[in-house]
């Protein structure tokens, strides 16, 4: 089971990852400046904090699931997180097999589809 840090660390990849794409699709999806949760389902944390300029600023972490909405909200184990990032767990077909949640407003999912 992957550690707070661990969880932690890939979203900072993650978000480094987002600030270095090259393609022009993922820069305007990134773009978005956007509230945004990651619930870690196994070690009932969230991190929330801003999807912004294109990087992920985690602002907090707490305990338990979101205590606010956020415009964008993630849910999944820590692992699956890890994995995704690291480029072994294929995002898309984690969300159609419900391993990764995401919910947002319609708009952002055309957007963000381009993350995928």
């Amino acid at each position: 089971m992957a550690t707070t840090e661990e969880c932690r660390g890939a979203l900072d990849t993650l978000s480094d990852n987002l600030a270095r794409a090259d393609d022009d699709g993922v820069r305007s999806a990134a773009a978005l400046d956007r509230s945004l949760s990651c619930h870690i389902t196994d070690l009932d944390i969230t991190f929330t904090g801003r999807l912004a300029d294109g990087r992920i600023d985690v602002r907090d972490l707490h305990d338990g699931p979101p205590r606010e909405r956020a415009e964008i909200r993630l849910a999944m184990t820590g692992d699956d997180l890890v994995a995704m990032v690291d480029g072994e767990l294929n995002f898309a077909r984690a969300w159609a097999s419900g391993r990764v949640r995401l919910e947002a407003g319609f708009r952002d999912l055309i957007r963000l589809r381009k993350l995928l």
